[in-house]
């Protein structure tokens, strides 16, 4: 990807949501709320202190992660529709079974 996230920004791509209730009924596009979760693409190197000093940032490429509905900004990076937002727009980093293991 072309593009560099500055300072705390990170770089998000949506997880699309089933497109299936668990009935079996199937929602139409114009029905469906934008998902709330996604994939962390790209991190910037963080944000500075108050004695000037580069703080990282919690979360990184590959994380799963919740943010709030209205989060972020909507752009296209090479045809892919992303979110850039803030580390602390992000509520959260979900714990998959593989995450889960190496902290265990």
């Amino acid at each position: 990807m072309g593009f560099r996230p500055l300072h705390d920004r990170v770089v998000v791509k949506r997880i699309e949501a089933e497109q299936k209730t668990a009935g079996g009924i199937i929602i139409p596009d114009s029905a469906k709320e934008k998902p709330q979760q996604g994939e962390v693409v790209s991190v910037g190197p963080g944000a500075r202190n108050e004695k000037g000093e580069l703080v990282a940032l919690d979360v990184k490429a590959g994380d799963l992660v919740l943010f709030g509905k209205w989060s972020g900004t909507e752009v296209k990076i090479d045809g892919q529709d992303l979110l850039i937002m803030k580390e602390s727009d992000i509520l959260g980093v979900l714990e998959t079974s593989a995450n889960a293991q190496k902290a265990a």
